[in-house]
């Protein structure tokens, strides 16, 4: 018999428990490592992207029922990944805020572990406080990044479009909100089927976005009518399911303060919409 083995066993064939201890021991410094190793790499990550000066770290998981029920595999959505978790990284100026991005973030919250953080950038003095708590309340595992599948920083700064930074090495940063608003809907893995209410979708993004958000009076008025029309023959504007359309065009209306003066069809639909939950992180962006 191997004399070492032998050692290590007493009379009826148990290890040692002072083996025991030591097996044990090595298995938490593992653990630790493994864990430490997955911060380290996180954080690597955040410090390419984000070009933040001051952090109002405010994490959080969306309070709302989603609509959207299927799963959507980060893998497939965005390829593989090594680090800790994916940055999606938002600089936006704090005169416009990006309305449809933070309902959009309060889905994501509902599909995936979502680590949230504000920033001030250096370019900006202060903010008002309510954008530093519009990402919700601070998450209780914030310390630890490799318990996160996604992180999502929002940078307040001095900027003239709004942009996202997903991945610096592979991507180019993502400009507009509408273009914004499309990749992280995506993320949900709601979009339509069908080719034509793919493009309907993406009709009505774009023209909540370049006329009824940038658009004068009389364009808005167009915009209104149109929704108005649209909305007396289905609940949602593409028929029967809540889609981004519905999200754009419905913080584009309120953001423009026409909830009130809209048609009886377009405050319905708003009424719809803010029943849903979804919206009501952006209520406090509004006063």
């Amino acid at each position: 018999m191997d004399h070492t083995r032998k050692d290590d066993e007493d009379m009826n064939g148990e290890v040692d428990p002072a083996i025991k201890a030591l097996e044990a021991r090595q298995d938490e410094i593992l653990k630790r490592l493994h864990e430490l190793k997955a911060t380290v790499d996180g954080i690597s990550k955040t410090v390419t992207t984000p070009d933040a000066d001051l952090d109002a770290t405010t994490l959080s998981h969306g309070p709302s029922a989603s609509v959207f029920k299927d799963t959507a595999d980060l893998d497939s959505l965005l390829g593989k990944d090594l680090g800790a978790l994916r940055d999606i990284v938002v600089n936006a100026n704090p005169a416009s805020p990006p309305l449809s991005l933070l309902v959009l973030h309060g889905l994501l919250c509902q599909r995936y572990k979502v680590l949230s953080t504000v920033h001030i950038h250096s370019s900006l003095t202060a903010v008002p406080p309510p954008l530093l708590t519009c990402l919700g309340p601070r998450h209780i595992d914030s310390y630890a990044r490799h318990r996160f599948q996604l992180g999502f920083t929002l940078i307040w700064k001095d900027v003239s479009k709004l942009q996202m930074k997903f991945n610096t090495e592979k991507m180019c940063p993502i400009e507009g909100e509408a273009n914004i608003a499309r990749f992280l809907y995506r993320l949900l893995a709601a979009e339509p089927q069908d080719p034509i209410a793919v493009t309907q979708m993406d009709c009505w993004i774009d023209t909540a976005v370049f006329q009824l958000a940038e658009g004068g009076n009389k364009e808005r008025a167009a915009v209104l009518r149109s929704l108005n029309g649209a909305l007396g023959h289905s609940p949602w504007l593409l028929g029967q399911e809540f889609s981004l359309a519905d999200i754009v065009c419905a913080c584009c209306v309120l953001r423009a303060g026409q909830s009130t003066s809209a048609p009886a069809n377009v405050q319905r639909w708003l009424k719809s919409c803010q029943n849903l939950g979804h919206f009501d992180c952006v209520s406090a962006l509004l006063q």
